[in-house]
């Protein structure tokens, strides 16, 4: 199967656990108080009100594989020893792509212009985290499809830039994904724009 599936909006709350500790604070260990609570918590609402979850996503037959090159059709390669491991098993991969759009970066330069830094700090969390949910959102919605193949998704995976993955890759993932038509620019350093937009693949492997 190659076709390509968008999903013009993902709606989803905010996954406050993971927003509090890419902030710093620890379940348990760290105490906050009634007043900053009440901050923090307008904060992600307003988060959460200029962030406009979009994705996209291409699932790809495995031509060939060895330890460091993975192939896909159109002549593509993907070339790392830790991605060829994690694809060990598969037979397909799954591309995904996903951004949290332009408005909620504007409202975190305006503030850091402003020398609002606290509020910028948490609207940065926020749409960092949510956007990584919206590829969870993604993976959970493939997931339901794929049961009935007796297939499913490796447990992790893998984004441009990590491990021996290449940042070039970016521009495979956001020409097949076609990001473009969410506003999602790559630059000539390969780093996609809005900052807040991030692509990933995962493995398609056989449940027996």
């Amino acid at each position: 199967m190659d076709r390509l599936i968008t999903f013009e909006r993902i709606t989803i709350e905010p996954p406050l656990e993971a927003i509090y500790r890419r902030l710093g604070y620890r379940k348990g260990l760290t105490q906050i108080k009634p007043g900053e609570a009440r901050a923090l918590g307008e904060s992600i609402e307003q988060a959460r009100s200029l962030i406009t979850l979009k994705g996209a996503a291409r699932r790809l037959p495995i031509l060939s594989k060895d330890s460091r090159l993975i192939r896909l059709p159109g002549n593509l390669c993907l070339e790392s020893t830790h991605l060829a491991a994690l694809l060990a098993n598969s037979q397909e991969v799954l591309l995904l792509g996903a951004t949290a759009g332009a408005a909620v970066i504007e409202a975190i330069r305006r503030d850091t212009a402003a020398d609002n830094l606290t509020r910028a700090v948490i609207l940065d969390a926020a749409a960092s985290e949510m956007v990584d949910a919206a590829l969870d959102w993604m993976e959970a919605f493939f997931t339901r499809n794929l049961r009935r193949e007796s297939r499913r998704l490796t447990k992790s995976r893998f984004s441009c830039g990590y491990g021996d993955l290449a940042l070039e890759n970016q521009k495979l993932f956001h020409d097949l994904l076609e990001l473009k038509r969410f506003g999602v620019e790559l630059t000539e350093q390969y780093i996609l724009v809005p900052e807040k937009s991030v692509t990933a693949v995962a493995g398609i492997e056989t449940t027996d």
